[in-house]
C-alpha cells in the first residue's frame, strides 16, 4: 500500500530511516482504540455526507471485520506498516476498497493518535486503580490479622518507640491511597477529546465534535486545535503517578526486606515470592522484593527522560511525541505485575509476633518517664535532660533501665520508682497514644474502618 503521505515524495524512504520513523512495534496495543474512534469518526462524516449511507455500511463493516481480527490476534501486520493506524487503514482497503480512502477526510494522525491514546490511558488506569485496591485490601488483611503484635517502630533506622505492627502496616494504605488520587487527576486531564482538531488548524468540515465527544465517552472536546495535538501533560502525569507509586512500592519493599533478615526475624517470606541460591543451598533470597526497588529507578527513568522530550519543543505536533507511548506502556507494564506480585506477598507472609516483641528494650521507653515527670509538673526540657543522663549512665554501666536502683530513681522524682515497672511496659505505652491516627488498639481498630471507607473510594 502507498505511504498516507507518499505523494508528495519520488524515491523511498531509507530502511533505516524506516525503521526509527516506524511506531508499530509499540502502538500496536492501541489498535482496538483506533477502531472504536475511526467507527464514530466515520459515523460523524456520513451525517454531513462527506459518506454516502453505502460507503458508511461498507466501512463500519471492514472495521468490525477487522476488530474481529484484532480480538482474535489473527491480524497481520505487514513490514512497511509504519503504525497502527495505517495498518488498519491498509486492513481496510483490502476488505472494502475505494470507500477506506475516504474515512481520513477531515483528521489527522496528530490528532487520531492522541485520542486512541486517551482512550487506552482511560482503561489502563482503571485496571491499575484495581491493582492498587488489591494491594490496599492486602494491607487492611494484614493489620486486622497481626492486630495485637508488637514492634519495634524506627526513626533513622534506629529503634525508636514501640507500635503495633498493625499501625506499620496501615501507614504503607495511604501512600497508595493518594497515588489514586493522583490517578483520579489524570483521569481528568485525559477527558477533553483531541479528534477534530486536525494536524494544528482544526477540522474544514461541519463535524459536530460536542456530539462526537459524547459517542466516545469525553466530557468535552479539546477547546483549542494547536494544544490538542501536542499536549501529553496527560502522558507525563501518568509517568510521574508511576514512579511515585513505585517508589512507595520500593519502601515498602526495603522494609520487608530488612524484617525477613535473621538479625531482624520479623517477618517470613512465603516461597512463591522469593528464589534461591545457585551455589548455597540454606539461601532464600527476597528477589522479587528487591526487583521492586529496582523497578522504582526504571519508572523515575521513564519520568525524566520524557520530560527532556517535551521541555524544548515548539507548538504543535512534532514527531518527538511519539516517544510518550513506549515510556507510558512500559510504565503501565511494571505496574500490572509489581502491584500484583506486592499483594501476593502480604497476603501470604508470615509474621514471627515473637520476634517482633522481643525488640523492644527498655531504653525505647525512655519518652515514657519523660512524659511522667512533665505530668508531675516538670518542664518537658528538664524531664528530657534527666531521662537522657539517666539513660547515659545505664549505657555506661551496662544495665538496663529496669535494673536501676529506687534510690537513683528517687533522686530524679520521689513517685518514680513505685511506676517505673508501668512506664517500662511496652503495651501501657502504645495504649497511651490513643490520638487520632496515633498506635493505641482503638485507634488502629478505627484506621482499620477508615481504610476500608477510602478503598472504595479514589478522592
Amino acid at each position: 500500500m502507498t505511504k498516507l503521505w507518499g505523494g508528495r515524495f519520488s524515491s523511498q524512504t531509507d530502511s533505516l530511516a524506516a525503521q526509527l520513523n516506524a511506531s508499530i512495534a509499540f502502538d500496536w496495543r492501541l489498535a482496538p482504540y483506533d477502531i472504536h474512534a475511526s467507527s464514530a469518526w466515520a459515523e460523524e462524516l456520513a451525517e454531513i455526507g462527506i459518506l454516502t449511507a453505502e460507503e458508511h455500511e461498507k466501512i463500519q463493516i471492514g472495521l468490525e471485520q477487522i476488530m474481529v481480527e484484532v480480538e482474535k490476534g489473527t491480524f497481520r501486520l505487514q513490514s512497511d506498516d509504519e503504525d497502527v493506524h495505517t495498518a488498519i487503514e491498509r486492513r481496510l482497503f483490502e476488505l472494502i476498497g475505494d470507500p477506506a480512502g475516504k474515512l481520513h477526510t477531515g483528521r489527522s494522525r496528530n490528532d487520531q493518535v492522541m485520542t486512541d491514546f486517551l482512550l487506552w490511558l482511560r482503561d489502563a488506569a482503571d485496571e491499575v486503580d484495581a491493582s492498587i485496591q488489591n494491594l490496599q485490601a492486602a494491607l487492611i488483611y494484614r493489620a486486622e490479622a497481626d492486630l495485637g503484635v508488637i514492634v519495634s517502630g524506627y526513626t533513622h533506622l534506629q529503634r525508636a518507640q514501640p507500635i503495633l505492627l498493625s499501625h506499620w502496616w496501615l501507614s504503607h494504605f495511604h501512600p497508595l491511597y493518594r497515588d489514586r488520587q493522583h490517578l483520579a487527576f489524570i483521569l481528568e486531564q485525559a477527558n477533553q477529546m483531541p479528534l477534530g482538531s486536525s494536524a494544528l488548524a482544526g477540522c474544514p468540515y461541519p463535524i459536530n465534535r460536542f456530539r462526537l465527544a459524547q459517542k466516545l465517552g469525553f466530557a468535552a472536546p479539546s477547546p483549542n486545535s494547536l494544544d490538542a495535538v501536542s499536549n501529553r501533560d496527560a502522558a507525563a502525569s501518568f509517568l510521574f503517578f508511576a514512579s511515585l507509586l513505585t517508589i512507595h512500592l520500593s519502601r515498602l519493599a526495603e522494609s520487608l526486606i530488612l524484617y525477613s533478615t535473621s538479625e531482624f526475624g520479623f517477618i517470613e517470606l512465603p516461597d512463591a515470592y522469593t528464589t534461591g541460591s545457585s551455589i548455597m543451598p540454606q539461601k532464600k533470597n527476597p528477589d522479587m522484593l528487591e526487583l521492586t526497588r529496582a523497578k522504582a529507578g526504571s519508572t523515575i527513568g521513564l519520568l525524566t527522560g520524557f520530560l527532556s522530550v517535551l521541555k524544548n519543543l515548539p507548538s504543535a505536533y512534532d514527531k518527538d511525541l511519539q516517544e510518550d507511548k513506549p515510556a507510558v506502556f512500559s510504565a503501565f507494564d511494571i505496574l500490572t505485575v509489581l502491584l500484583p506480585v506486592m499483594t501476593g506477598i502480604l497476603q501470604n507472609l508470615k509474621v514471627h509476633s515473637q520476634r517482633a516483641a522481643a525488640s523492644i528494650d527498655a531504653t525505647m521507653l525512655a519518652t515514657e518517664i519523660a512524659d511522667f515527670l512533665v505530668l508531675q509538673g516538670l518542664p518537658f526540657r528538664k524531664a528530657h535532660r534527666l531521662v537522657g543522663e539517666l539513660v547515659r549512665e545505664c549505657l555506661d554501666q551496662g544495665i538496663s533501665l529496669v535494673q536501676v536502683s529506687s534510690s537513683r530513681l528517687a533522686e530524679i522524682h520521689p513517685q518514680l520508682p513505685g511506676t517505673i515497672s508501668a512506664l517500662l511496659d511496652p503495651r501501657n505505652a502504645i495504649e497511651r497514644r490513643s490520638q487520632f491516627g496515633g498506635t493505641s488498639t482503638d485507634s488502629v481498630k478505627f484506621q482499620i474502618q477508615q481504610a476500608r471507607e477510602f478503598l472504595v473510594r479514589r478522592t
